[in-house]
């Protein structure tokens, strides 16, 4: 039976209704969900207003960039979760053999796609061959928007040590590290065991848009003077690729280069930079609530299970 009432008399809730207001919340666009859900736009957003008007609350806040969910929707959205999840298990119990296929979405600033984030998507999804996992690229702004809203079920967000953790989300330290220069083997700074401050005004540097950790790192690194930016990118990834192709150099956390395919295959070294002493923390944010998907939570444990064999958290939280 596909329905689920908490008073015949009253309402009844159909679980695929569920199913579509959790999928317009995490793609954040009617029109994305409609597409992914196979549905026809007009026939999504009749189904999510029908389920509105039985709760008798506005679940989404619609605008012209997307739809996003409403203050009455995020304190809902635990228990349309929990109701899933509690659905699944049924449905597992029961021996059905065509489980709807979950999904979970994770915000990252991209500081450790390759080394942390592709051996964690890689043994969930062995253990989860079902349960999609969305990675997308974001600052850490829109990352814990994300969060809140209910869009992303995890966020990988970089912290310089001091800053402030967001006391809304629960916070795991996965890996701490150090800042250092990624440069091309035949470059100029990898003949010296370290790069100065100095050092980096006299070559290219491509550099992480505003909005990202390194891009204020390094603007407090040289104190005021005035870096020879060259490029200036989203992530990591993409600036990792510029400094192989012989661009420029990068600065970027130690965890975000060690153990990188570039690394190993030679195109990428990194140098230390003398006289600092800071440290950068990747941390794992999820939003607090009552009920977590059971797929964000084992995607969590993988992720501080992994981060563990890289030298991360020495346990759980």
């Amino acid at each position: 039976m596909n329905r689920l009432s908490a008073d015949p008399h009253c309402f009844v809730v159909r679980t695929e209704q569920l199913e579509y207001i959790a999928a317009v919340t995490r793609l954040g666009s009617l029109r994305r969900a409609a597409e992914e859900l196979r549905l026809s736009q007009p026939a999504l957003s009749e189904t999510v207003r029908n389920l509105e008007r039985e709760l008798g609350v506005d679940l989404l806040e619609r605008k012209r960039s997307g739809a996003t969910m409403s203050a009455s929707g995020r304190e809902l959205l635990p228990h349309i979760i929990g109701v899933l999840d509690a659905v699944d298990r049924l449905r597992s119990a029961a021996g059905e053999q065509h489980r709807i296929s979950r999904m979970v979405r994770v915000g990252t600033v991209n500081a450790a796609t390759v080394p942390l984030l592709i051996p964690v998507v890689r043994e969930f999804r062995a253990a989860h061959p079902v349960t999609q996992v969305e990675v997308v690229g974001a600052q850490q702004t829109d990352i814990h928007r994300g969060l809140l809203e209910g869009g992303f079920d995890l966020g990988l967000v970089n912290h310089l040590e001091g800053d402030d953790v967001p006391a809304e989300f629960d916070s795991t330290e996965l890996l701490r590290g150090r800042p250092v220069v990624c440069v091309r083997p035949d470059s100029p700074l990898a003949s010296a065991p370290s790069v100065s401050a100095d050092d980096l005004l006299d070559v290219p540097l491509i550099g992480m848009r505003s909005g990202y950790v390194m891009h204020r790192y390094v603007h407090r690194l040289l104190d005021g003077r005035g870096p020879s930016f060259a490029y200036s990118t989203d992530g990591a990834e993409m600036g990792k690729l510029m400094v192989a192709e012989g661009l420029g150099a990068t600065v970027l956390p130690d965890f975000s280069v060690v153990g990188d395919p570039l690394e190993r295959l030679g195109a990428l070294t990194h140098r230390p930079i003398s006289g600092d002493t800071t440290r950068v923390l990747l941390m794992l944010h999820r939003r607090r609530a009552e009920s977590v998907p059971q797929a964000a939570r084992d995607l969590h444990e993988v992720f501080v299970r992994t981060a563990r064999t890289l030298g991360g958290a020495p346990e759980a939280p």
